[in-house]
């Protein structure tokens, strides 16, 4: 199928409009019998990290298996997704399985802007909490973060909550250091040309922006401990622990211990159960299809783990078809 070439600002004026129309205006909270679009906007995040190549695959799949056109746009990622999608402002987004509990839940950094018209697709990898720097930095635990300039993830990200919650099980608040607020490609910028020390990204490995900063650096990734990452688990239990193979990024041999929350794909009630069933198939049918890293990671089977959102009941359709439930 031939795809649209659209601006981001016209693909979301575009899906608020099909969205408007379908629905009778207006969304947060609408019922499960939604109505009908013929373009599905997918909101990935920054173009250093997963989401935006995993997007752009996504989006070919859609265009080339269903009947719907659909584009990839860059955006702030998980929390803007969310808020997004509240909006009516996009059909599909990624998020954080944590900021999507939030979301829903009208919990931290949602506590006055509760998302009630976000339902599940399926769940897709582990988002890798990687604490960034150089070799050169003399910073070798998340202690040594004190006092140094940080980038702990864009305002209202998933990835600055991550970091406080790190920081907090390690006895440190974001008081205790230099914090900005920076993009994942502006965080590595800022690495190589030395205004910031380290950087909290939150994102499936390998990233495109610490690719890019392990081809000119030494770079160096701060573990998380066992016992702080049983303790983090404990108070935050969406989160898991997670390694970072060797290799992973270049010169970077030995394998590194750390956590991680999982990706997902999540989408608006007021979209159709046709809709989103063919959407669901089409992207977890062709997985196959996926050229990133993490491809290898996404599939239907493990599509509902992690998942604390309501599904969509078109997706939930696919899935039990295939004979796939939640635990």
């Amino acid at each position: 199928m031939k795809k649209r070439k659209l601006s981001f600002s016209a693909v979301l004026l575009l899906a608020a409009a099909m969205i408007l129309a379908a629905c009778g205006g207006g969304s947060g909270g609408g019922s499960d019998e939604g109505g009908e679009v013929d373009f599905i906007g997918i909101a990935t995040g920054g173009t250093g990290g997963t989401y935006y190549p995993l997007g752009g695959t996504f989006a070919d799949i859609i265009g080339d298996e269903t009947d719907y056109d659909s584009t990839a746009s860059t955006s702030g990622a998980s929390a803007e997704n969310m808020a997004s999608i509240k909006s009516g402002d996009i059909e599909v987004a990624f998020t954080q399985t944590d900021i999507a509990s939030y979301a829903t839940e009208g919990t931290e950094m949602f506590s006055d802007n509760k998302v009630d018209n976000a339902r599940g697709i399926g769940t897709l990898y582990p988002e890798t909490i990687q604490i960034v720097t150089t070799t050169g930095s003399g910073i070798e635990s998340v202690e040594d973060l004190e006092g140094k300039v940080v980038s702990v993830g864009e305002a209202g990200s998933g990835t600055l909550l991550n970091a406080t919650q790190i920081l907090e099980v390690h006895g440190l608040t974001l008081d205790d250091l230099s914090a900005r607020n920076l993009s994942f490609d502006d965080s590595t910028t800022g690495i190589q040309d030395g205004t910031i020390d380290a950087a909290f990204i939150t994102s499936g490995t390998p990233t495109g922006a610490v690719e890019g900063l392990a081809a000119t650096q030494d770079v160096n990734i701060i573990p998380v401990s066992a016992d702080k990452a049983d303790e983090l688990i404990e108070k935050y239990p969406y989160y898991a622990k997670d390694t970072i193979s060797g290799g992973t990024y270049s010169k970077l041999d030995s394998d590194i211990e750390t956590v991680a929350v999982r990706a997902m794909l999540v989408t608006s009630s007021e979209i159709s159960e046709d809709v989103i069933y063919e959407v669901t198939k089409a992207i977890f049918e062709n997985t196959d299809r996926i050229s990133h890293a993490k491809g290898d990671l996404i599939s239907a089977e493990n599509a509902l783990e992690g998942m604390g959102i309501e599904l969509h009941p078109g997706a939930a359709k696919y899935f039990e078809e295939k004979g796939i439930s939640q635990d």
